[in-house]
């Protein structure tokens, strides 16, 4: 088996139909078989993947496993060559699959691979980045980006005025399509289960360079991603922001330590008191009721941040009260 495609699913039923069948209707030259790791749906999407597509292995885990876990399932079960992690909101274009395989099997330096994935409207959706370092977390604070047009030395943790449209080493790639060697994914444990939410395939990514393989784009090949069907349509903003934020904690104290990991929440106070204060002059100039929710919102991640104790997040979990009533965190810890 050259390429097994693990799709993972939590009530996907709008979308997961429209993923498989392009995979079907666009891959002519690659051997593969689709393993769906269902995480507990509720809304007939495993029926109905049974009855539309009976080739497509399913695999019921009966509950919420998340990202990493949920995915790590459907490696372990996997036979192919290569492995595909593919979101269940995306379709894949004519030939996409064939190009890329061709593409790996051209480059035996590179661990992972990733191709251009384009918006519902055809533009391009930046999902392949930088590492990301201290660096590009105090650049981002302060507002530095305009520089990385100038030097990398500034870079944002993206690549400024790049539009996917060559061929290019990348830092990491987003969890919507990561194709890997299937012996170093298995070998490297898959996705590490400590990102509970966000931050999954950066760690991945980062783990295959200090593997010592490089991780590649091209553009030859390509998908749509809806973005956000899959992922945060569950979630109510300020959810998905602090989910966000312990888990970038989380990543920095694993490759940079307690230090490191007080030096990013400093970044993250200063990125949120400058964006606050923006919001501040931009209401007494003109306000409007979006406004007032964005300028109320940042005020309230600026004081979580404020009271937050890192050594305390990363050792036991423990968080600072909201002081908001706040329903829809969908993560465990």
């Amino acid at each position: 088996m050259t390429l097994s495609i693990v799709i993972l699913c939590w009530n996907d039923l709008k979308v997961i139909s429209d993923c498989i069948a392009s995979i079907y209707a666009g891959t002519h030259q690659t051997e593969f078989e689709i393993m769906v790791s269902d995480n507990g749906s509720t809304d007939g999407s495993i029926d109905f993947i049974r009855e539309r597509f009976p080739d497509v292995k399913v695999i019921e885990n009966g509950r919420n496993l998340r990202f990493a876990k949920g995915n790590n399932v459907g490696i372990q079960a996997s036979s192919g060559k290569y492995i595909l992690i593919l979101n269940p909101d995306t379709v894949i274009h004519d030939g996409c699959l064939d190009k890329i395989i061709g593409f790996a099997e051209e480059h035996t330096e590179a661990g992972a691979f990733s191709c251009r994935v384009l918006n519902a409207d055809g533009t391009f959706q930046n999902c392949v980045r930088p590492l990301y370092t201290l660096r590009t977390e105090w650049c981002l604070a302060l507002g530095l980006r305009p520089l990385a047009y100038f030097s990398d030395w500034f870079q944002p943790g993206e690549y400024v005025g790049w539009q996917g449209d060559s061929k290019r080493v990348i830092g990491w790639a987003a969890g919507c399509f990561i194709l890997a060697r299937s012996d170093l994914l298995k070998r490297l444990g898959g996705f590490d289960e400590t990102f509970f939410y966000f931050y999954e395939d950066t760690d991945l990514c980062r783990r295959i360079w200090d593997a010592g393989y490089s991780i590649l784009y091209t553009p030859d090949a390509s998908i749509t991603h809806l973005g956000g069907q899959s992922t945060n349509k569950r979630l109510p903003p300020m959810a998905f922001a602090l989910d966000g934020l312990v888990t970038r904690y989380l990543y920095f104290y694993k490759y940079y330590g307690l230090k490191g990991t007080r030096s990013c929440r400093r970044a993250a106070l200063t990125s949120f008191f400058l964006r606050w204060l923006q919001t501040v002059i931009v209401q007494l100039v003109r306000p409007t009721e979006a406004g007032r929710k964005r300028q109320e919102s940042l005020r309230t991640l600026l004081g979580w941040n404020y009271r937050l104790d890192v050594a305390r997040l990363v050792s036991t979990g423990e968080e600072p009260e909201l002081h908001v009533k706040l329903e829809g965190r969908v993560v465990e810890r």
